[in-house]
């Protein structure tokens, strides 16, 4: 990082820190959380986001993923290899379900609400965070290929097998809302939330840019379409 990068950071964001989506998606989770919970994270792969470790505050934390590293993710006392739209466990199992950066690669999203609507027990929560599809950000990775999100992302210095495919059709609120409608779930609250530009820190001239671009959105209500972070709370009827 440059130094003129890293001044940056100082003066317009001294409040953010690596992960400031997972940070305040964390601070989120743990304002629904109890000791006695039964908790399943989706999409828990291997274990790699320090912010998603709840294990030990709550009564269970199980895991599900396609990943197989997910049987030895230390932030689980469960981890089961399995499919989203096919979670392993039995009905009204959980108290809170998570999602971190999931239903942008959900291919069949109707099944998955589905599936967390079985699971989740009456009167439980489902929250999850997710690429806001309005956002820039998923716009220009709708329209590029896998091979450039990997390549971009291994510039960010995150490895190659941890960039998956992504749809983008749980990526929006009108879409959150018809998925939870269809599977039974009531929307909570569906935020909108713009930071600092995480993905144009690369360089200066495109940080400036995605400074200005959070100013703006940020300044007006109208634009908070077009904030990158989509974080949802769901809850099933009780």
């Amino acid at each position: 990082m440059s130094r003129l990068i890293a001044w940056m950071d100082r003066t317009f964001y001294p409040d953010f820190q690596s992960n400031w989506d997972d940070v305040h998606f964390r601070a989120r989770i743990l304002s629904y959380m109890r000791p006695e919970f039964h908790v399943l994270d989706i999409g828990a792969g291997a274990g790699i986001v320090e912010q998603m470790h709840f294990k030990g505050h709550v009564a269970q934390v199980c895991g599900v993923d396609l990943d197989p590293r997910v049987n030895d993710n230390p932030f689980l006392d469960e981890g089961r290899v399995a499919n989203a739209d096919s979670i392993p466990y039995e009905n009204n199992r959980f108290d809170l379900i998570f999602a971190n950066n999931v239903m942008e690669h959900l291919a069949d999203p109707e099944a998955v609400f589905s599936e967390i609507e079985r699971v989740l027990r009456p009167g439980g929560t489902v929250l999850f965070k997710t690429p806001n599809r309005s956002h820039y950000m998923p716009i220009i990775a709708r329209m590029t290929p896998h091979w450039f999100h990997q390549y971009y992302n291994r510039l960010r210095g995150r490895e190659t097998e941890d960039t998956f495919p992504t749809h983008y059709l749980a990526n929006s609120k009108q879409q959150v809302e018809k998925l939870a409608s269809k599977s039974g779930l009531e929307p909570v609250s569906i935020d909108r939330i713009e930071g600092r530009p995480e993905y144009l820190r690369l360089v200066v001239l495109t940080y400036a840019a995605g400074l200005l671009y959070e100013r703006i959105v940020n300044a007006l209500p109208f634009l908070a379409r077009y904030r990158i972070l989509l974080i949802a709370v769901l809850r099933k009827p009780a």
